[in-house]
Order: structure tokens, then sequence, then C-alpha cells
């Protein structure tokens, strides 16, 4: 673990990044950071007394008493921050470098897999809070439970954390416990084949020590041939689990898929020792998560949803959630495709993710610094995305501007109705603009 009084964090912004800096600040260390833009993590974080500098990068960003610099892991090398602190010899690590270090200073208990992450270390999380665990918590997403925070100082010896696997991150990690959700095919920067993200799962888990302890959901046929190498040490989880009937009814978000995380939460709770009825009052304290099928406002009498879904397979699970929790109303799905290569890769994928909703409207593809390709860019795009859904007799629109989707919400928004605003990108500003409540 990084041991300094004064840690500079490069891209502080970040919904990980800034959360490894709130556990510094809370262990006493003065915390400064930049970011390129301005928003309401930055905006919190200066609240809570971190200096902060908004635009481009510069060496002088670095304070002369840095110790020691943490980057996001989206920061290249070259970065004039990250250049200054190697100038100056000040310790430089990537974000799930120090994370790891951290790691091994716990008992950890690491929640991957390519959907469910936040929601499922969000249920995890309350589980043990409400086992008396105490547990310190560094999560992807904002929680009520936690004061809006993505941020939990405990004093117990747990430490639980969102543990994602692009870039292969999560090989940085020390888990002693280990939930995986599914494997699914995601983040084809980082994994050019199924098999190839299978081995490094394979990799990740063999990292769990052998009194630890692997909740692995049994559904997900991927995870099922990749956890089944793990002989005792896995304890699995279905839809199918008698659990199901206890958990169910008293779950405050909605969807099946969201009953399988809870139903690995409810699997770790119980190999940890955490009484039966106390896993079952965590589970229900349970919200909902920030940018997680959360009711942003009401407009012209239609509910405003905003979800941070930009996979097919989470788009699907999303929009089939609306179906069931408002079986009669109509959805309206608005997407921001997050990322070409991603478009490009599971183009087939997106095509027949948004069936279920009444009216689809897409808004252009959000880049991804340093993630995308030209290629990409080149052959794919929002409009041809619409116009091959409209070929299955959808009723499709394309917007070319926030501005436009917002003019068409306003006019055309009816009573009832479900408007889903989704997308990983800044797509959330939308919500905002519309309304706030």
């Amino acid at each position: 673990m990084i041991v300094s009084p004064n840690i500079h964090f490069v891209g502080i912004g970040g919904i990980g990044v800034s959360a490894l800096a709130k556990y510094y600040l809370a262990m006493g260390a003065t915390v400064s950071g930049s970011d390129l833009v301005s928003s309401e993590i930055t905006e919190d974080l200066a609240r809570q007394g971190v200096e902060i500098k908004i635009g481009r990068h510069k060496k002088n960003n670095v304070p002369k008493n840095t110790t020691a610099v943490v980057s996001s892991p989206a920061i290249s090398e070259k970065n004039a921050e990250v250049k200054e602190a190697h100038a100056r010899g000040i310790l430089v690590q990537t974000y799930p470098e120090a994370l790891g270090e951290l790691t091994r200073t716990y008992q950890t208990a690491t929640i991957s897999g390519s959907h469910g992450k936040s929601t499922t270390t969000a249920l995890v999380s309350l589980v043990l809070e409400e086992g008396y665990f105490d547990p310190t918590v560094i999560i992807g997403v904002k929680l009520r439970e936690f004061g809006g925070s993505n941020f939990r100082r405990g004093r117990g010896p747990y430490l639980v954390i969102e543990a994602d696997e692009w870039n292969r991150s999560f090989l940085n990690y020390s888990p002693e416990h280990a939930v995986v959700t599914n494997i699914d095919r995601e983040h084809v920067d980082t994994y050019k084949t199924l098999h190839e993200l299978e081995e490094t799962f394979t990799e990740y888990l063999a990292k769990v020590p052998p009194k630890g302890v692997i909740v692995a959901n049994a559904d997900d046929p991927t995870l099922a041939k990749v956890s089944r190498k793990f002989g005792d040490k896995v304890r699995w989880y279905s839809l199918r689990d008698p659990e199901a009937v206890l958990i169910k009814p008293i779950l405050k978000i909605p969807g099946e898929h969201n009953l399988s995380n809870a139903l690995a939460a409810f699997k770790l709770g119980r190999a940890l020792g955490v009484f039966e009825h106390d896993i079952l009052r965590g589970l229900s304290r349970f919200s909902g998560a920030w940018r997680r099928f959360e009711l942003r406002g009401v407009i012209n009498g239609a509910f405003v949803i905003a979800d941070y879904g930009h996979h097919p397979s989470e788009i699907k699970a999303t929009i089939q959630a609306a179906r069931d929790r408002f079986p009669l109303r109509r959805i309206w799905c608005i997407f921001q495709p997050h990322q070409h290569q991603r478009l490009q890769f599971l183009w087939d994928d997106f095509v027949t993710a948004f069936d279920q909703a009444d009216r689809i409207s897409f808004l252009p593809v959000y880049d991804v610094a340093g993630r995308e390709t030209a290629a990409a860019k080149k052959q794919v795009n929002s409009l041809k995305l619409a116009g091959e859904i409209e070929k299955r007799s959808k009723d499709v629109s394309y917007f070319d501007s926030f501005d436009d989707a917002k003019k068409a919400i306003r006019v055309e928004a009816h009573p009832g109705d479900i408007i889903l605003l989704m997308g990983a990108g800044d797509i959330y500003d939308l919500t905002k603009e519309l309304t706030e409540i």
C-alpha cells in the first residue's frame, strides 16, 4: 500500500479513481487531483477538501510536496503530469496497481463479471454491513446507502471492491474471496476472442487462496466452464435456488438479472458466516445505484429513468426489467452507443437488443479517448444502427444532438410512458437537463 502523506491523482474524476482518492483522504492523506472536465464527482471531492485542477493536464498541476501519484488506467505514460512525477523521482502507480496493493492489506472480496459488478458489489457490501463485518468498500458507482458516495470507510478487516476485467486490471488484485456474475463478450479492445477472456478469468480466479471461496453463477455457461476448474472452492448460485423465493419479494430493484446479483451476495454472505436474517435485511435495504435503473424525474407525466447499460446483454435485461415492472406502459428507449469498436464487434447483438422496447431512438456514438479505431469509426455509427433496426419493423429515430432529443421528448412524451435513457457516456447529462428530482 502507498504510505504517503501527499497523493496526487491524475484523472481523479473517474468513478474508481475518485473512490480510491476518498480512501486516502479518509486515512489522513493530503489529496490533490486533476481532470480534463469538471463533474459532480470532482465537485464533491473539492467540497471534501481535495485541491483539483480542471483542464489540460500540465506538469505544474502536480503539487511540489507530492510523494506519490496515482493515474487512471486510461492515462498514458506520456501524460505531462505522469512524466513530471517520473522526472522528480515520485512513485507512480496506475489505479489498478495502487488498489492491488491495498487488497493485500485486507481480507478482500472482489466482485467481477461482464455485467452486474456494481450492483452486486453494493449488495455484498450491505450484507456484510448487516453481518457486523463493517467493511471498507471501493465501488464504481454512487450509493444512497453510503450517503451518495462510491466509498465506505469501515473499521473491520474486510475490503470489498469492484474488480474490472478491462485491460486485465483485476489481475493486480489479491482476492481472498471472489464473486463472478458472468463472462460475456466485452472489452473487445482488450480481448480479441472469448477464449482469451476465459483464460484471463481463469488466471484471476487462481489467485483465490485455498481457504477462500469463489461464488459463481451456474446459469452462465461460459463462467460455469471456467469455474469448474476450481472444484470445491466454488459456491454456485442460480435462479433455480430455493433462496430465490425468499429474496425476490424483498428486492427493491427489478429484473431477473438483479435477482441473480442478489443471490450472489446471499451465497457469499452465507459462506462468510452471516446469519440468513441479516443477509436478507442487507438485500432489502438496497434502493438502487446511481445510473442503474435510476428514476430521475417526471416530464409530461412520463417517468424518466437513467441506466448505465451499454452492452447488448445489459440493454436486453434492462428493457425486460422495465417491461416486467410496467407491463402496460409504452417503453421509449433512447440509447447512446459507447465506443465504435464495441458497436462494430457486437453489431448483430445490438440489432436485436431493443426488441422489447416500443420505441427506440439513438444518439451519436460516445467516443472513448484512446480506445477507438479509425476502421470502426468508418464502418459503424448510430444512424446505420437505426436503419438496420428499422428493417425489423420497429419505431426508430435518430437524434443528432442532445438538444434535438430534448425537444422531441418534451413534445412526444405522454403520461405513463417509461423513457429509458441508456448508455455509459455523457447521456446522463441529458437526464439532468431534462429534469432534476
